[in-house]
């Protein structure tokens, strides 16, 4: 999570537990939490009398907009001060705003961290491909300590691409990889419910990316489309804050 890493284990001591729920599940309370603390605060850190005036005036607005649609002129005046109430409805949503980004960020980025990806299972067989830039020949040689590799651990380079399968225990790794006289290390972790990034950009002029076989997660079927964390997250969150914000008359 970059700059807010230091905040990581604060995060896995707060949501970890969630890591043992389906992924919808846990990504549904997460959703529905977040989306309360923000009507929360947008409740208390804004005028309601103020704010529900300005949407009664844009309400009124907009309706005579639709009435004066004969009358072109008339309409574009009546819409000039719509747009005015709502310039000015947003301006007293500024501070709330501020206020929630950070923490939408640093939750964003623990559920990134943590249902992006399905987990590389204990004593499962999994991949790791190494894209090599055009042109790059000779041998690619994989060392990896406590880990069973499934075949050469020496390879040819013919085709810029080169693929090792490996399994092993529950654990982190570090593995090197070797590319002529070039050395990588690509750290692994071996765990049925979290997992670390597993595309590695080197992009050094040998070595494009490295990346492991851990597949997107799906986590919410519509029937003709599979909503990964990221559309599922959006979803009940305007769902949760549409049903709040009204059940709360936050405005």
């Amino acid at each position: 999570m970059g700059w807010f890493s230091f905040l990581d284990p604060i995060l896995d001591f707060i949501f970890g537990p969630l890591l043992y729920l389906p992924a919808f599940w846990a990504i549904t309370l997460i959703a529905f939490l977040i989306s309360l603390i923000i009507v929360i605060i947008y409740k208390y850190a804004t005028d309601q009398d103020l704010m529900k005036q300005i949407k009664d005036e844009i309400k009124t607005l907009q309706k005579q907009a639709k009435e004066l649609k004969n009358d072109p002129s008339k309409a574009m005046e009546v819409n000039k001060k719509a747009m005015e109430a709502n310039m000015k409805y947003m301006s007293h949503t500024f501070k709330p705003t501020l206020i929630t980004m950070i923490p939408i960020f640093l939750i964003y980025g623990w559920l990134s961290a943590n249902f992006a990806y399905d987990p590389l299972m204990p004593g499962q067989e999994f991949s790791m491909i190494v894209e090599l830039e055009n042109g790059i020949n000779g041998t690619i040689s994989i060392e990896a300590l406590q880990l069973e590799v499934l075949g050469e651990k020496t390879k040819n380079i013919t085709d810029g691409k080169v693929i090792f399968v490996m399994k092993g225990n529950k654990g982190e790794y570090n593995v090197q990889i070797s590319v002529n006289e070039n050395k990588y290390y690509q750290e692994i972790k071996i765990d049925d419910k979290k997992y670390k990034e597993p595309i590695t950009y080197v992009n050094d002029k040998v070595v494009k990316t490295i990346t492991l076989s851990n597949k997107t997660k799906k986590v919410l079927n519509l029937g003709f489309i599979n909503l990964n964390f990221i559309w599922t997250y959006i979803l009940l969150s305007i769902l949760f804050s549409t049903l709040l914000r009204k059940y709360m008359k936050v405005y």
